[in-house]
Order: structure tokens, then C-alpha cells, then sequence
């Protein structure tokens, strides 16, 4: 009898019971390892908010003690006991991984894929900014017809667009990127620029150093026509050209929200594997 042979017979005569058992203690071990893991994150965190605490403490004590020093050693003690204070509140108290994040993300791209394709809808992905009863937003829409007219506002706001005019009709969607586009105006310093080339710096920094959802970016703009085109590597969440992909939908999001203008995006791979969003005003 060969050794595969032999490990397939001790599978098939292993006990049930035994086998439940098993599974049981590996779940249990993997809960265990995600929180040894979340426990360690956490970790670092509180240590940096410490030692940071600690430098603001040593140095406010130093001001006390070399009165000619002490505008500097106060300045240097309260930001460290500021810093500290932001580690300590910011810190995530739940980590999700890329992995689980990329599921959630292709689930719903293939619901809305399906959908598109069984509606017998075109290729064209327009987001267009409308305004709300609470603070304008942005919809991406995908009209029905090749020759097409963007509906009113309140005609985007369903997911089934379906005006008098046959030319305006489709669906409508709540942009992937339109919550991170808000996310990413709480993060900067100033609001998101109407500048295209302010604008585009905005984004790849967001992109890559707040989200993390690329490793590397891009960008080339046209100020003269309104385009805008940004090309990635390394993304978190699969391939780019996937139904409103979050990193192209931040982009055009932001792009139709800050130009106040619809906005038709593409998306292409490049043989290098990387790839190139173009956000075109019409």
C-alpha cells in the first residue's frame, strides 16, 4: 500500500466525532491568533502614546526647572502631551484586513455588474453631482441608451431612472467613493481643490498615504478640457476596472463634486498591470 493510499484510508475511518473536534480547536485557534493580533496593534499604539506623554511630561518638568528655556521646553511638553492625547482617542479599535474588505467589495460589484447586464444597459459610467435636501452628493449613473441625456436630480436619486424622455433612462448608484471623497475632505488641511492639478495632488496623497488603497500614483490633468487622469499600481481591492472600483470612484466622485460637472470615467489596464483612470467632463 503506497503512503497516499494509506493517509485516504485513515481519513475515510477517522472518526466523525474526532474530525468535528478538530475543526472546533482550529477555529478556536484562529479566534485567538486574530485577537493575539488586534491585541498587539492596540499595543503599539498605547506605547507610542505613552512614550510620547512621557517626552511632553519630561519637558514641561524642564521648563519648570531652566526658566531661560522654558517658552521652548512648555512649547515642546504641550505638543507631546496634545500628540498623545490624538494616539490614544484615534486609535482603531477594530482592524479590518484588505482581504475582507476586497470580498465585501466584489460581492456588490458583481451584484451591480449582473444587474447592469440583465437591464441590458451600456458602458458608460457618468458620475454627476446633484443637489440634496442635506448637502450635495454625487450619483453614478448608467444610461440605457449610446445616445443619452443626464436626468434631473431628483429623477438620480432612485436606483431605477426612468423619465418620459427614453434617452435619460437607467440606473443610478451611490458611488463607492462618495463617503471616502467626505472622509477625505476631514483629512486635509483645506477643502478639496476646484484647481485640477490641486486637486489631483489631493487625491494620490488620500489614495495612497490615508487610505492605502494604492501603493503608488500618478496623476496627468488638461486644465484647458477638464481632464483628469490618474495612473496606479498596487491596489488593495483587485482590479481597478471592476464596477465602480472604490480608488476610481473616489477620483471621479471628487472630480464631479469639485467641477461641479458631470464627469464619463474610464478605466484601462496597461501591460505593465497597472492602471489608468481618466475622468472626462462632458
Amino acid at each position: 500500500m503506497s503512503l497516499g493510499q494509506a493517509v485516504d484510508s485513515d481519513n475515510e475511518n477517522q472518526d466523525p466525532t474526532v474530525a468535528a473536534a478538530q475543526v472546533e480547536l482550529l477555529e478556536a485557534e484562529n479566534d485567538r491568533l486574530r485577537r493575539e493580533l488586534t491585541q498587539a496593534r492596540q499595543a503599539r499604539y498605547r506605547r507610542a502614546a505613552t512614550g510620547t506623554a512621557g517626552i511632553g511630561v519630561i519637558a514641561i518638568i524642564g521648563a519648570l526647572l531652566f526658566p531661560a528655556a522654558s517658552t521652548v521646553l512648555f512649547a515642546l511638553g504641550g505638543t507631546g502631551l496634545f500628540t498623545a492625547v490624538l494616539i490614544r482617542y484615534l486609535t482603531p479599535e477594530r482592524f479590518v484586513s484588505a482581504t475582507v474588505g476586497r470580498q465585501i467589495y466584489e460581492a456588490l460589484a458583481t451584484d451591480h455588474e449582473t444587474l447592469t447586464n440583465e437591464l441590458g444597459l451600456g458602458d458608460k459610467r457618468l458620475y454627476t453631482p446633484i443637489e440634496t435636501d442635506t448637502e450635495p452628493s454625487v450619483r453614478l449613473f448608467v444610461p440605457q441608451q449610446v445616445e443619452y441625456t443626464v436626468p434631473e436630480d431628483e429623477e438620480l436619486n432612485s436606483v431605477l431612472v426612468l423619465p418620459s424622455d427614453n434617452r435619460g433612462r437607467g440606473v443610478a448608484f451611490e458611488p463607492t467613493g462618495g463617503a471616502l471623497v467626505k472622509e477625505l475632505r476631514s483629512t486635509t488641511s483645506a477643502d478639496l481643490g476646484s484647481d485640477l492639478n490641486v486637486l489631483a495632488d489631493q487625491l494620490i496623497d488620500g489614495l495612497v498615504e490615508v487610505f492605502e488603497l494604492v501603493d503608488n500614483a500618478t496623476a496627468n490633468t488638461d486644465p484647458e478640457t477638464g481632464r483628469l487622469s490618474i495612473e496606479v499600481t498596487g491596489s488593495a481591492y483587485g482590479p481597478v476596472d471592476r464596477f465602480d472600483h472604490p480608488v476610481a470612484s473616489t477620483i471621479a466622485a471628487a472630480v464631479a463634486a469639485e467641477q461641479d460637472s458631470t464627469v464619463e470615467l474610464e478605466v484601462t489596464e496597461t501591460e505593465e498591470g497597472s492602471y489608468i483612470i481618466t475622468c472626462q467632463p462632458i
